[in-house]
């Protein structure tokens, strides 16, 4: 020790100042390697199309004292004037690329490439709400998830759903009874997201709650599940909150985690539930498997279930998508109906025809290819408004876009709202046009152009649930009443995880007489 101490002395170093040189070699170290990645950051992207950017703090400024809606403007822009894609900087370190172009669309959905949960990536910031449930998952733990989950929503499955669809539909219609005698106006969002959320609560989880019971006020996880939306895409747009550190002492911080704790909670109960029932009854006299069976019993080729944790972030994550995107999807279609009456009148007129002579309204599974109109006015309500306005992937290999190569570990957005209304790929994109969805012009459309359930291995694994759903709650309410706008109320686009109304949509309904 004495020869050790000698050395270190002898050479007027000290174990301080070493413990300080080493410190100085690793911060320069860092320091060079982070000014490397810069320098070869704006390398790659230097010729990449896209708007002007700020040296430090990207193109923020350009969203600066915007709301969503103009934000959206603002997105819509840049696709129509860039036609493929542009580049994105959230700051002068972290950009994206993104896309809003069928060729785009191709390259994004022929993937199963993971979503990102870097540091900077924003599915990172929807963690501790869904965890690595099927949205947010990546790699080997996705694609056994997707394995397991995929016979969930087995056409065999999904038949018997159609009585909890139409009972749901006809609380919903009990429900506007009073506005339609008191001619008084109501908002869509709530009353459309409690009905979603009773028939998700119901198929996929057997569980029945009163989240219809007209009380005047919001459902309260119906609540939950809004703020969180959007604390998500408010911190998003701040990459000063990325830190976890600084967001949770905020107020904005401490809701979410509380709003993420009580969603959590309903999430658990649900799970408990099924499982006592499971343990006492024999379900011999259930009409249907349901998702949270197939989550409880599913084993992979290893013998091996999922964890408590992984069934209960699939739970969430079901929660949530199963009924929000539905509920925005239902909602705008109704706006658009409301606000072109020919096609409401076209939709109804059909309804009227399929129910004619029948002793219920109720919707059948043989009666769902027959809604021919209906469903063109549904997909065009799909594209005008993309319940999912945007997606994210993570490329975890190197790719080509019109021969300039992208580093792996480059993120991509498909811009959804983006691509569905990009002028150099539909004609008049701004206009509600249903019969742009014939068969004829079907046919001719290219296969990535229309992507509201995204597309390729990694698409919405509930798309013919939720297509079902809508069609049978959108037909029970048109069969029993007329929808007619709030003209005196702006309605407005907010973007977040799912796309809704800024300060709600409203609207008036009068009985029909049928």
């Amino acid at each position: 020790m004495e020869v050790v101490k000698t050395f270190l002395t002898g050479n007027n170093l000290t174990i301080p100042k070493l413990v300080l040189a080493a410190a100085a070699a690793y911060v320069i170290y860092w320091f060079v390697k982070f000014v490397l990645y810069i320098h070869e950051l704006n390398r790659v992207f230097k010729d990449v199309p896209g708007p002007k950017k700020h040296w430090l703090y990207g193109n923020l400024h350009l969203i600066q004292g915007l709301d969503s809606h103009d934000q959206l403007k603002l997105d819509l822009d840049s696709c129509n004037n860039f036609i493929r894609y542009y580049v994105w900087w959230t700051s002068f370190a972290q950009v994206h690329i993104t896309g809003c172009h069928p060729d785009i669309a191709k390259m994004f959905g022929k993937t199963a490439e993971p979503k990102p949960i870097g540091f900077m990536g924003i599915y990172r910031l929807g963690l501790p709400w869904l965890g690595e449930g099927l949205l947010i998952a990546g790699g080997k733990k996705w694609a056994r998830a997707r394995r397991l989950l995929t016979p969930a929503f087995h056409f065999d499955i999904l038949k018997p759903y159609m009585s909890v669809y139409n009972d749901a539909a006809n609380t919903l219609l009990g429900n506007l009874q009073r506005y339609a005698e008191s001619k008084e106006k109501f908002e869509v969002f709530d009353y459309i997201s409690r009905a979603t959320l009773d028939v998700i609560m119901r198929c996929a989880f057997s569980y029945h709650t009163d989240c219809q019971k007209d009380e005047g006020v919001r459902h309260p996880y119906v609540k939950a599940v809004e703020e969180i939306a959007d604390a998500w895409n408010y911190r998003a747009r701040k990459p000063w909150l990325y830190p976890d550190w600084i967001y949770y002492i905020t107020s904005r911080g401490k809701q979410f985690k509380k709003n993420c704790d009580y969603v959590h909670a309903v999430a658990e109960d649900v799970i408990k539930q099924r499982k006592e029932k499971l343990e006492k009854s024999d379900n011999s006299d259930r009409k249907y498997l349901d998702f949270l069976d197939i989550l409880l019993t599913a084993k992979d080729e290893n013998g091996q279930g999922l964890t408590p944790l992984e069934i209960r972030n699939e739970v969430d994550t079901f929660m949530f998508e199963g009924h929000d995107t539905t509920a925005s999807a239902i909602s705008w279609i109704l706006y658009s109906l409301a606000k072109y009456p020919e096609y409401q009148r076209k939709c109804q007129e059909e309804i009227d025809d399929l129910l004619q002579g029948r002793d219920t309204d109720d919707i059948e599974w043989s009666d769902i290819p027959k809604l021919e109109y209906l469903t063109m006015c549904i997909k065009e309500g799909m594209r005008d408004h993309s319940p999912v306005p945007f997606i994210q992937r993570e490329f975890t290999h190197d790719f080509e876009i019109d021969g300039k190569t992208f580093p792996a570990g480059t993120t991509v957005s498909l811009h959804i709202f983006g691509l569905h209304h990009n002028k150099n790929v539909w004609e008049n994109p701004m206009e509600f046009i249903p019969e742009r969805f014939s068969k004829e012009n079907v046919a001719k459309m290219d296969t990535f152009q229309f992507v509201p359930f995204s597309a390729g291995p990694r698409n919405c694994i509930g798309q013919h649930f939720a297509m079902n759903e809508e069609k049978v709650i959108i037909s029970k309410l048109l069969r029993r009443y007329w929808f007619e706008l709030d003209e005196t109320h702006e309605v407005r686009r907010k973007v977040g995880a799912v796309m809704r109304a800024e300060n709600g949509m409203y609207m008036y309904v009068t009985p029909r007489d049928v």
